[in-house]
């Protein structure tokens, strides 16, 4: 992975990312045509420029419709209002001689990125994101967003591509558990697979560039930097499985799946409320609704996470925007999921076999990280050594520093996967070989 954390490349190495990729749909910076104009006149444009957006109508448009997607903003001083379009447009350069970093990454990645649109029989629905994994049309995206959080369980599918056009797609697997799921798209060849990145070698400050649909706007590009590594969050959510979280959610907690752009009293998933917690990295690169399952990148175009969840600040407003807190799963653990449910339908998460809680509440505590509190009989703790009591302050070598964290790491391991386990027992500290267990929730 390029490890420069520069917002620019000189204008020569920036138009040599974009055209570096190879044809089959590959797109190249020198190679994009120039769009017909759509800009306002003179005239028009005085009056568009101070326009603030007042008002989202219309639910995105899920089946097999592929419409655009009105918006209305209004003028403050003249009441004036116009109306923006959602339809997909591509990444256009106008100046290939002197192109950003994040104008060639656009351009290059753009037809790894695609909008997914979900409904119901009646119609209902929303809109999200994806990437591209294959030539032949495997596409992951969040599980939130093919089964609206766990209300459809026989969606119906439509892709659209950067160029616009419209494929139906399938289900191949869902992994609630990390919020991941991979569909596939239906007769399709030549798609640009996106390229992966090794997140485990990520720095707090790598450039981020975000890539997806929020609010339904194809193809629309933020960037940033990495403002955390190594968090936890737990989300709750109507699609995760039981037990999926040794810890019980938190009703004030910020941390909300995207909220899909519904119409007028739609809600998402009707079940019972659960939680997931996962690892994920922190940007502040501009994710909204409709960003779901999206693209997050690094400054040589490759994908380091996938977008799945955004701060609300306490706020009850289920359409809240960006507040600079995005996140994102690991490209690392996409991967691994993705590429299990691909070759068996499903994929795995391990299992400690214990039940855990935040150190440094218990009485006289005086370190964080995550404390066993109920050992299971025959479990990989017990098979490990693993005692009550005992406080765990590294799995793998990522930092433990509550029992969200460690519910987060084991959920995200492989069945079966063999971990170090760094704990404080009676004031020293041990490293105990684990071999996880396989969670069936």
């Amino acid at each position: 992975m390029n490890d420069k954390t520069s917002y620019y490349y000189p204008p020569e190495d920036a138009a040599k990312l974009a055209g570096e990729k190879k044809p089959s749909r590959r797109t190249k910076v020198s190679d994009v045509p120039a769009q017909p104009s759509s800009q306002p006149t003179p005239r028009e444009r005085s009056r568009v420029v101070p326009l603030v957006a007042a008002l989202a109508v219309g639910a995105v448009i899920g089946g097999a419709s592929g419409a655009g997607v009105a918006f209305i903003f209004t003028n403050p001083s003249d009441g004036e209002i116009i109306s923006s379009t959602s339809e997909t447009q591509g990444i256009t350069v106008n100046r290939p001689d002197s192109v950003t970093a994040v104008t060639a990454v656009a351009a290059a990645v753009s037809p790894s990125v695609v909008t997914i649109s979900v409904s119901d029989a009646m119609g209902d629905g929303g809109t999200g994101s994806g990437v591209v994994l294959s030539s032949d049309g495997y596409v992951l995206t969040n599980n939130h967003v093919v089964t609206l959080d766990g209300s459809l369980s026989t969606p119906t599918i439509q892709v659209r591509d950067n160029n616009g056009q419209l494929f139906s797609a399938t289900v191949v697997g869902t992994d609630p558990t990390v919020d991941l799921a991979v569909i596939k798209m239906d007769d399709v060849s030549g798609l640009q697979p996106i390229e992966w990145a090794d997140s485990s070698k990520l720095n707090v400050g790598d450039v981020t560039i975000a890539m997806g649909a929020p609010l339904g706007l194809a193809g629309t590009v933020t960037t940033g930097i990495i403002s955390a590594l190594n968090r936890s969050i737990q989300i709750a959510s109507t699609a995760a499985p039981e037990d999926s979280g040794s810890m019980s959610p938190d009703p004030s907690d910020p941390f909300d799946f995207f909220n899909f752009d519904l119409g007028p009293g739609q809600q998402l998933g009707g079940g019972a409320t659960t939680s997931i917690s996962i690892p994920v990295i922190q940007t502040d690169a501009a994710i909204n609704p409709g960003n779901s399952g999206g693209a997050l990148l690094d400054a040589s175009g490759k994908l380091i996470g996938i977008n799945v969840a955004i701060a609300n600040a306490g706020s009850t407003d289920a359409q809240s925007g960006s507040i600079g807190l995005g996140f994102a799963l690991p490209s690392n653990l996409a991967k691994r999921v993705s590429n299990e449910i691909i070759a068996t339908g499903k994929a795995s998460h391990g299992l400690l076999g214990a039940k855990v809680s935040d150190a440094a509440n218990a009485e006289g505590s005086t370190t964080v990280g995550g404390r066993l509190e109920e050992i299971s009989a025959g479990g990989a703790a017990e098979k490990a050594g693993l005692k009550v009591g005992d406080v765990v302050v590294r799995f793998n070598g990522y930092p433990v520093t509550d029992g969200n964290d460690l519910t987060a790491l084991v959920r995200t391991s492989a069945a079966g996967e063999n971990v170090t386990i760094e704990i404080i027992r009676d004031g020293e500290r041990k490293n105990i070989a684990v071999t996880l267990g396989a969670f069936t929730g």
